[in-house]
């Protein structure tokens, strides 16, 4: 067995596949010009940290159970006039996360809502957070079915972590009294500590229906507003038909060709 044959051996028992892929390249490189060996191992440990970092990345979008390929470059900023462009791309620097304030996005349905809130949380995950996007009934349902098997407290801590948490659709569901009380756990568990993103087509004041226990959402309206971000959005809904001849084409998405191949496996629908 040749030198450079261990060497291969030894990444691939290490799992160091960044270094592997660029073994020999650089080994040939370095042979033609003669480089010291320091050059050729910055090299190597140049590539395996971007092969790391590419992984990890692919796994915190895979994580965030994305459900839509959207991103804020698609919004169709120009059909939503409620939505203020401007405001949206501050959101996208995301010092919101950084110093843990919630956004509340508030409309009517077919908005832009879950379009933005699926446009952060993949902004996030693309600087390094590691984040989860839920429908809200999926969320309540989970969190009542971990009461059976007496991992409730497993669960919430497990989403305490998620920085930041999408909670979509968050409007009039039918929700037993250990549902609401599971859900203000969990939001007092990240009260001050990581942030949570919600949309709702309900303003404040209708959660106390929603709910149905108002010294309970007395208590989660403090903890959620008080550092909290509330953006309303008044504008048209994204599903009206576009005006024009009817050509038999698909429905546009808003998405680029490039998004769109991403999510293939998945029926296009206009951000909620």
């Amino acid at each position: 067995m040749t030198t450079r044959e261990k060497l291969r051996a030894l990444l691939g028992e290490l799992n160091l596949k960044g270094m592997a892929r660029a073994l020999d390249d650089e080994l040939d490189r370095a042979e033609r010009q003669a480089e010291p060996a320091i050059n050729v191992l910055h090299r190597l440990l140049t590539e395996q940290a971007s092969f790391q970092r590419e992984r990890r990345l692919v796994y915190r979008v895979a994580q965030a159970h994305l459900p839509w390929p959207w991103t804020l470059e698609t919004f169709p900023f120009a059909r939503q006039p409620g939505v203020d462009r401007s405001q949206v791309r501050a959101l996208a620097g995301l010092d919101f996360v950084r110093r843990a304030q919630n956004l509340v996005l508030i409309g009517p349905t077919g908005t832009g809502k879950s379009g933005i809130a699926i446009g952060l949380l993949r902004q996030a995950c693309l600087n390094g957070y590691t984040g989860r996007f839920y429908n809200a009934q999926a969320l309540f349902d989970e969190l009542y079915a971990s009461l059976a098997d007496r991992s409730t407290t497993k669960l919430l801590n497990a989403m305490s972590r998620m920085r930041p948490i999408v909670i979509d659709e968050l409007g009039y569901l039918t929700l037993k009294p250990e549902q609401v009380n599971a859900f203000f756990r969990l939001m007092e568990q990240r009260y001050g500590r990581v942030s949570t993103v919600i949309t709702t087509n309900l303003d404040y004041p209708s959660w106390y229906e929603m709910f149905g226990n108002k010294p309970l959402v007395d208590a989660l309206l403090d903890r959620l507003r008080h550092q909290c971000i509330t953006i309303r959005i008044d504008g048209p809904s994204l599903r009206e038909p576009m005006p024009g001849p009817e050509t038999g084409a698909p429905p546009v998405t808003g998405a680029s060709p490039a998004s769109a191949a991403q999510g293939a496996k998945k029926p296009s629908r206009k951000p909620a």
